[in-house]
């Protein structure tokens, strides 16, 4: 039986990933830092646990007897430069290291298109796409069944556009709303074709209609 635990649950991307899980009837841990927050923002079905990615035994204490694990952590913007640092990577790298002492089935990570490109704009936010870059290396060397998906520029509001999804390094500009990000993220779970890759994903209204177990075939 799949239990989750979701890192970063009270976030944009995270709260949807949250809800897609419980409406699939998945158990839910929720990682937050602040109850009284997430108690407003999640459904009540999942089941909240106070912790930080920066604290290894939170992570541990918090994660329970759960068997899998979706990260959907990301620094907040501010004027602090070791933010994307910290959480982009140090936090991932304890979420990773916890998974393997945990000895869970699948990682999912959220990432973002571009990592790979050193010169992107979004660097100028203290590194960022290359702090998310070396965790995404730091997952894919720990042994772990891993997932990681790297969605475009990210919409609050959801629309009718279909997913786009390609390999690493091949999709550069695009959007998409972030429920379509949790639900690949959620669809990955299941799917034998989604483990050991990293997806780009985008959203267009021209995009043929596939499955999302097509979808993830169709990466290499």
């Amino acid at each position: 039986m799949v239990k989750a635990f979701v890192a970063g649950a009270a976030g944009n991307t995270g709260r949807r990933i949250v809800a897609q899980l419980v409406e699939r009837g998945v158990d839910v841990r929720a990682l937050v830092r602040d109850r009284n927050q997430a108690q407003e923002i999640l459904p009540p079905e999942a089941e909240l646990v106070i912790g930080d990615v920066l604290n290894t035994q939170s992570l541990l204490d918090a994660i329970g007897d759960s068997t899998v694990l979706l990260s959907a952590t990301g620094a907040a913007p501010s004027f602090n430069p070791l933010g994307p640092y910290s959480v982009d990577y140090v936090g991932t790298k304890n979420l990773v290291n916890v998974a393997k002492e945990k000895q869970l089935e699948q990682f999912v990570m959220v990432s973002s298109l571009c990592t790979s490109k050193l010169l992107h704009p979004l660097n100028l936010f203290f590194l960022i796409l290359v702090w998310k870059k070396q965790a995404e290396a730091y997952l894919q060397s720990s042994g772990l069944k891993y997932t990681i998906v790297r969605p475009g520029g990210l919409k609050n509001e959801d629309n009718n556009d279909r997913i786009v999804m390609s390999g690493a390094d091949t999709l550069f500009e695009g959007s998409l709303p972030r429920t379509k990000v949790a639900q690949v993220c959620v669809e990955a779970l299941s799917d034998p074709e989604a483990a050991n890759k990293i997806v780009e994903i985008v959203a267009q209204p021209d995009a043929p209609e596939q499955s999302f177990h097509e979808l993830f075939a169709s990466v290499a």
